[in-house]
């Protein structure tokens, strides 16, 4: 049995109150936590004093190792734009650990993200939830899979619109959309008549059966009000569990969301308004969200906001009025809800992954930095001022 103890530091476990005292990790998970927690004889001690514990944070949309930086069409694995149905895809399968991004996310203090197809299709493919470090994909895992990617509004309409085929307007992917709802519908049927002799297996309807059936989430890649109004008009007819990912005008329809419970992934904030549906984007539409009673999460889409700038996000979205606290929790606890891995990682506590990282100071002020992340424990990342600071090689 190996203990490891952080001593000293100012703890925000993020579903509790903070405490200045210590966070315990016995095989990977926190074994005890609080102000007076006992530090057993053989344990190895981390002086965390003058600096922030903190969990890990979590990223519950990007496409980290699947959009690989600087590598061209040779790192692109993001999107299998040949069919406007491709829910048998899994991100899992194109993932590159070794992707410069994985080094970026833990220099920022992510240690888990959730990995997701992109949104050239409607429906496009398996979602899968990882920690941001490990030599093979397969054991980074938390939960595969994470959910279901679709996407309403631009990005199917001009993929397959330039096709000349279906869908080429939103009526169109609206149609696309219910229609393969239908056929897992009528799939299952048909797999339950057959009282166990159905051999003919069919790999897309199985992974929007898993929708209907509660098992993942729907991930509904949506921007403007109408494509969320739609978004959730579908989910009332099929009964599945939304999440609405982007979400750049949902302030504008917040009641409706609201009234649903259905959570928002907002983001990317730190880019341009580079077409119609980002004309709303803005670092002030987190707080409207969440005064509404929305709960909403931060996301980067990595690589369209570079993953370490996660927290940057979350810092200016305070400074346009959301609450420091909802902040926290929209780049923790909140986005590991939406992925179902909140039993694992999110907050500091008792049973859970010792995802820990220890910060120079305040994360959401810009000035202070992730000094040293551990992964179950196990230190992945440590700040070096002498190697940040050195000169580039020529």
């Amino acid at each position: 049995m190996t203990t490891i103890a952080f001593t000293g530091g100012h703890v925000l476990p993020i579903d509790a109150e903070p405490f200045d005292g210590t966070v315990m990790v016995t095989d990977g998970v926190i074994s005890a936590i609080g102000p007076k927690a006992k530090v057993p004889r053989g344990a190895e001690v981390v002086d965390a004093t003058g600096q922030w514990v903190l969990p890990g944070f979590v990223d519950a949309h990007t496409h980290l190792g699947t959009h690989e930086e600087a590598e061209g069409w040779a790192g692109s694995d993001v999107n299998e734009m040949t069919d406007p149905v491709t829910a048998q895809v899994r991100a899992l399968d194109a993932i590159n650990p070794k992707e410069t991004g994985f080094a970026d996310a833990l220099a920022g203090g992510v240690t888990a993200v959730c990995v997701n197809p992109g949104s050239g299709n409607v429906v496009g493919g398996l979602c899968v939830a990882i920690h941001t470090h490990g030599d093979v994909v397969d054991e980074m895992v938390l939960r595969s899979p994470a959910g279901l990617k679709s996407a309403l509004g631009e990005n199917p309409k001009r993929v397959y619109g330039d096709k000349k085929t279906m869908p080429s307007t939103r009526l169109g992917t609206a149609a696309v959309l219910r229609q393969a709802f239908v056929e897992a519908q009528n799939y299952v049927a048909k797999r339950k008549a057959a009282k166990g002799d159905f051999d003919a297996r069919n790999l897309t309807h199985e992974a929007v059966a898993s929708v209907l059936a509660g098992e993942i989430p729907w991930r509904q890649h949506a921007h403007r009000a109408d494509d969320i109004a739609t978004a959730l008009r579908v989910a009332e007819e099929f009964g599945y569990e939304l999440v609405l990912d982007h979400g750049t005008e949902a302030h504008l329809v917040a009641k409706q969301i609201a009234q649903r419970g259905v959570p928002v992934l907002i983001g990317p904030l730190f880019t341009s308004r580079s077409k119609v549906e980002l004309r709303e984007r803005s670092l002030a539409n987190p707080a409207k969200l969440a005064r509404a009673g929305v709960t909403i999460s931060i996301i980067t889409d990595h690589p369209v906001v570079p993953i370490n700038f996660l927290v940057h996000q979350a810092t200016l979205a305070v400074k346009e009025g959301l609450d420091r606290d909802t902040a926290l929790r929209a780049i923790t606890l909140n986005p590991a809800k939406v992925i179902g891995i909140d039993d694992k990682v999110g907050s500091l506590a008792k049973g859970k992954y010792g995802d820990i990282v220890l910060w120079s100071g305040d994360p959401l002020d810009v000035m202070q930095r992730a000094q040293r992340v551990f992964i179950k424990g196990q230190e992945v990342y440590s700040y070096s001022a002498d190697e940040a600071n050195a000169p580039s090689s020529s």
